[in-house]
Order: structure tokens, then sequence, then C-alpha cells
């Protein structure tokens, strides 16, 4: 599928700007901080890092310091951007893969440093700091990711550098920053339209003061779609978007402060989505076109989030975060499953065995394309009916303190994690009568699919720092300990009773090092380097192995006022590597992982931006060239 179509006409009306910096920020760096030369001498005068209590990293200049690869999507390249698709706004970060599904970036497949990039089910993805996939650890891939229209930064960590978060610790770590409250009272609306019916409607409303503020905004964004159906229907989606904040605060000069925060957001998208494609003859004629057979295929999805976020901050020395959450996930992708020519088990066909032999299957094909008609259970429907919850509890000191002439920070966490996952499936049979269908046979709910799969996890880790003049170390280590129980009500107890069921229970733990070191060899000029063990938690399979990988990471960075330049190398080694049972990737779509064996995988990422002078000023849009080949993998 191609990559969104450009909007050819945009109107835009904005009554406060947005503030620079997120309102729980409570201590600045000096100037020197925000100027992008990096000076040893400029460096020894930055006493902290701005970063807020949800966020990774918090800035460039964070970024471009941290021992591992790392990388930050600020909020002025965003508004300038302009991107609502997740896709593009990732290409301009070196060692990240994207592959499109839709064409809009509604369920983007990302991948860093070569690992698995259906679903993104092989990253750990965040929202605010706190884990945002439906069920990361009981059912990873799933169809969920975060309006990326609303977000205010975009943070990515790779390698050595991502020790601090989980649980899946080979490839990196993405992490969405959520819109900060004001400092003040903003009122900011965003509009646009395009080719296709394509729109996409942005409000916000918020005030702050000294002891507290609140935020809503809401987001609408729409399409009727490139493709078209042979009775010239347009296919597209509707997405909405609520989001809340609420913010209470002390704001003593001295002594320790608290912060406490509340959020809340809904989500809900209704897309005409379908799984069935064309034949390699359609698709050479007409690759936007749509068979009536997928005319009712239809994605719903509602998504609820709830957060609360507490910090304890003793000033320049010490602070505690402690965040509880809450999120659910329910989605029905209903389309076309099978064809169906006659009564008999020989007589149903899988919609793929018919586009890629659509001669030797031509009743079937003839179905699809709605030139037969036929009164009966000719078109299968799967309502593919999931649920999914995720609820946990997290907390980190961090503290500072002087050692060996230079400066020894520390941080510690832990986390108790719970999430599931629930199908619920059945078939509907449909008719075709002149390219029109309609429901012939329902199905009975639970008879295709009827099992609750549920997952327990504990997380912890501690991560030291110490800097001295040039010199950055840091020396970290996580433990992942996960329990899984797979409950199979099976086809013959849709009222799930217990009177019929079978449980698969698994489990894993494991302790994942990490060390990393970045040294400056010139006033503009970065060794890093670093090495740590990954991981990924297995599925609710009977004795499956989690899997562990091996990851080295070396490169340079160079960096002056209106220069960067970064080469880093980067080799993994899995071990019980995982793979996922998908129907988009020629599976029976149960979802289920298994170990596929041992692999390796290596790369460059390189990444080339300038940002030149133009008489007095400076071209606030960089040139970027970006390369991530992998000259190797097995």
């Amino acid at each position: 599928m191609g990559s969104a179509l450009p909007l050819t006409s945009a109107a835009h009306a904005a009554f406060v700007p947005m503030p620079n910096q997120p309102s729980d920020t409570t201590r600045t760096a000096t100037t020197a901080a925000q100027d992008s030369t990096l000076t040893s001498e400029r460096e020894q005068k930055v006493s902290e890092v701005v970063v807020s209590a949800g966020q990774m990293l918090g800035s460039k200049f964070e970024a471009r310091n941290r021992t591992g690869s790392a990388y930050y999507i600020s909020p002025q390249e965003i508004q300038r951007m302009g991107y609502t698709d997740i896709n593009r706004l990732l290409k301009s970060v070196p060692g990240v893969n994207v592959y499109e599904e839709d064409g809009y970036g509604l369920r983007p497949n990302i991948s860093l440093r070569g690992t698995k990039a259906e679903r993104s089910e092989r990253i750990s993805l965040m929202e605010d700091g706190i884990p945002i996939a439906p069920a990361p650890y009981a059912s990873p891939a799933a169809y969920y990711f975060p309006n990326v229209a609303r977000m205010y930064a975009i943070e990515v960590l790779k390698g050595s550098s991502q020790v601090q978060y989980g649980p899946f610790t080979t490839g990196g770590a993405i992490n969405l920053v959520s819109t900060p409250i004001p400092k003040k009272f903003t009122a900011r609306l965003n509009a646009s339209f395009g080719s296709y019916a394509t729109g996409k409607a942005y409000a916000l409303v918020g005030n702050g003061g000294k002891y507290g503020g609140w935020l809503v905004e809401y987001l609408h964004y729409r399409s009727n779609g490139f493709r078209h159906a042979q009775g010239h229907e347009e296919m597209g989606f509707r997405r909405h978007d609520l989001n809340t904040k609420f913010l209470v605060q002390t704001a003593n000069e001295d002594g320790i402060n608290h912060r406490l925060t509340l959020k809340f957001g809904y989500a809900q998208e209704h897309s005409d989505e379908t799984y069935l494609g064309l034949t390699e003859a359609d698709f050479a004629r007409t690759p936007y076109l749509r068979y009536p057979a997928a005319q009712r295929d239809d994605l719903t999805t509602r998504h609820q989030q709830w957060a609360a976020t507490y910090v304890l901050d003793g000033g320049y020395r010490w602070k505690v975060t402690t965040q509880l959450y809450y999120n659910r996930f329910f989605r029905n992708w209903y389309k076309l499953n099978d064809v169906r020519t006659g009564v008999w088990s020989g007589q149903k066909h899988s919609i793929g065995d018919v586009l890629v032999d659509p001669d030797l299957l031509s009743e079937a094909f003839d179905l699809v394309r709605g030139e037969k008609s036929y009164d009966g259970e000719a078109l299968m429907l799967r309502a593919n009916h999931r649920l999914y919850h995720s609820r946990g509890a997290q907390a980190k000191g961090e503290w500072k303190m002087p050692l060996w002439d230079g400066m020894l920070s520390g941080e510690v966490g832990i986390r108790y994690h719970e999430d599931d996952e629930d199908r619920f499936q059945q078939d509907d049979g449909y008719r075709m009568v002149n390219q029109r269908m309609s429901l012939f046979l329902p199905g009975l709910p639970g008879s295709q699919a009827n099992a609750i799969t549920s997952a327990h996890a504990w997380s912890g880790y501690s991560l030291l720092k110490w800097v001295k003049g040039v010199l950055t170390l840091t020396a970290g280590a996580r433990y992942e300990a996960v329990s899984l129980l797979k409950k199979n009500y099976t086809k013959a107890d849709p009222r799930r009773s217990g009177k019929v069921r079978q449980e698969t229970p698994n489990s894993a733990h494991a302790w994942l090092p990490g060390v990393g070191l970045n040294i400056k060899l010139l006033p503009t000029l970065s060794l890093i380097g670093g090495a740590h063990r990954g991981f990924a938690p297995p599925g609710a399979v009977w004795q499956q192995e989690a899997e562990h990988s091996t990851n080295l990471e070396s490169g340079l960075r160079w960096t002056t006022q209106l220069c960067k330049v970064e080469a880093i190398g980067f080799y993994n080694r899995y071990d019980h590597m995982l793979g996922s049972d998908l129907l988009a990737a020629g599976g029976q779509g149960t979802l289920e992982q298994f170990n596929v064996g041992k692999a390796t995988v290596g790369g460059l990422e390189f990444m080339a931006q300038a940002q030149p002078r133009w008489g007095e000023s400076t071209i606030p849009a960089p040139t970027l060239l970006h390369l991530h080949p992998y000259p190797h993998g097995q």
C-alpha cells in the first residue's frame, strides 16, 4: 500500500501558541544546553537536563549525550512536518524500519534494528512512560497504535541506552509524549482538508498556574480512502480521540514538592478495511480495486486509558515518580475469511487460495467478484471479536551525588503488570445476489475462538551513570519475570461454564545486564559504545522458551551548530528467536508465538543532518540523509 496522499488545501487557526516545554518541569538547563554546539566548556555549565515524569529523554541535548543510540523528535519538528502518519515521522530516525499496511499509518509495522516488524510486536511501546500496547505480555501482536497527530514529542531508544524499559529489550523502545498542560490559558484549533475527503481537525483548550492546571483536547481524522469498489464506493476510515488531564501541585521554593497528574483518554475508529487482496492480473491493471465480496468488511475499535502520576520532588538531588494505569481496548475486525461454493468441506476455500489460483477456483472467484449469485452460505465473514485489558503500577527513584571529582546519578525502578486477551469469535454466512451481500445465517458467538490468555509480570531495573569531564559511563541491569496462562473454553462451551476447558501455562524470567560509554574525543566528536542482553517474553505455549539476544553497538557522533553526523554499527545475536502466527503473514491468524531458532542481525546506521545559513538567518528545515543498511543477517 502506498504512503498517505498529501493534502491539497489547509486552513489553520491558533489563538495562543503552545508553550515549548511541559508544565510539570520544575528546573531548566542553562543557555548552553539549548545551544546545538557541543563543547566541553559548555557541557560543564549544564547542571541538569529537562525531563518530565513521562519522558525518557526530554530534549535533543540529552539524546545526543546518551551512551547508546537515541533520537528525540521535538515538538518543533512535529509541528513543522505536520504529519498524522507515524511511518513518515519515524523515517527520519536511523535504525528504524517501517512498512505500510493501510497507506495512512493507522496500523504501523515498526522494526528497530531488524526486530520483527509485524504489528510492532517486538518493541516496547509507551505513552508518557506507561506501556500502551493492549497486552504486551499476553498478546503483543495487537492492532493498536495511538494517534500521533495529538503527540507533543516522540522518543526512540535503541541498544544499551534502553535498559530501563521493557519487556522487549532487544531492538529498543518508543515513547510517545502526549500534549502537556499549558502554563497559561491556551486555546488552539487546527484543521486541514484534502483529496479523497481526507480531513483532520484538532482542538485544544487548557489553563495552568502555580498550583495546577487542566487540559482538554480532541482529534478527528477521516478519509474516504483511495481504494474503490467495483460499484465505485469509496473505502475510508473515521477516527475520534478525546483526552483530558488535571494537575495539582505544590510550589515550594525550598524543600519537597508534590505533583499529581490525572489523565483520561478515549479513542474510537471505524475503518472499511479488508484482508481481501487482488489477483496478480487485477493488481497490474487496477491496483486500488476492491472486490464486491469485501463490502461488509469493517474494523471497529474502542480504547480507553486512565493514568495517575505522582511525583515527590526533593529538588536537585532526588525524585520519586509513581504511576498507576489501566487500559481497555476492544476491537472487532469483521472480514471475509472463506468462500463456499457448496455445502461440502471440499467446497470451502480460503481467500488466499482463491486469489492465488483464480482459474482453478473460478466458481469461488466469480462469487468474490460478484459475477455469480448464490442464495446460501456463499461468503463466510469472521467476527474477530477481541477484548484486551492491561493494568499495573510502577515506581522509580532518581538521585545524584558527587563522586571521585565527577557526578554519579542512579535510577531504580519496579513495576507490577497484568494484561489479558479475550477471544470470542464466530463466522457469519452471507449470500451474494446481484453483487450485493446480505446475511444468510449468523454464527454462534464463540464457535470459532473461545479463549482467555492472561499474564502477570514483575520487572525491575537499576542504572548507574558516572560523568567526569569527557567520560560518561553507565552500568545497569533489568529483571523480567512473567507467568502466562491460556484458558481455552473450546467451541463446546460458549457460555464458559468451565465444564470443558483446556489450560496451558508458561513462565519465564531473565536478568538483563547492560553497559555503555560516551567519550568525547574532541569538543565536537564523541565515541559511543555499549553491550546488553535482550529479551522478549514467550507466549502461553507449553514449555516455549523466551527470546534472548546479545547486542553490541559502537559508533561516532560529530555535532556542530550547523551540522550533525552519526554513524553507529550494531550486532544482535538471537537465541530461541520468536515468531507469531499472523494471517497477514500467510499463517492461520491464531497470533500464537513459536520458536524459530538462532539468528544474527548486523548493520550500520548513518545519519547526516545539515542546517545551513542563508545570510544572517538559519534555514529552519534541515537537510537529512539517513542510511541504515543491514549488511548481513542469518
